[in-house]
């Protein structure tokens, strides 16, 4: 994998980091490990890769709704 690909495999850890709680972090980041080690798979890797945005993306509304 090359630095663009790990760099979008981190995006939902990356994100996570905004939230309000730091109970998105731990799964967002595990996403992104199955993201990077199945990359020789790329539906799998997709799917892991969706589910850990999915779960950044709750956290962050939760935060702007918060405001």
């Amino acid at each position: 994998m090359n630095l663009l690909q790990i760099s979008i495999a981190a995006m939902p850890f990356l994100l996570s980091l905004a939230s309000r709680t730091s109970k998105a972090i731990a799964p967002c980041l595990l996403a992104g490990v199955f993201t990077v080690l199945l990359g020789d798979e790329p539906h799998r890797a997709v799917m892991a890769w969706c589910v850990g945005i999915l779960i950044a993306a709750v956290a962050v509304r939760e935060r702007l709704r918060a405001i």
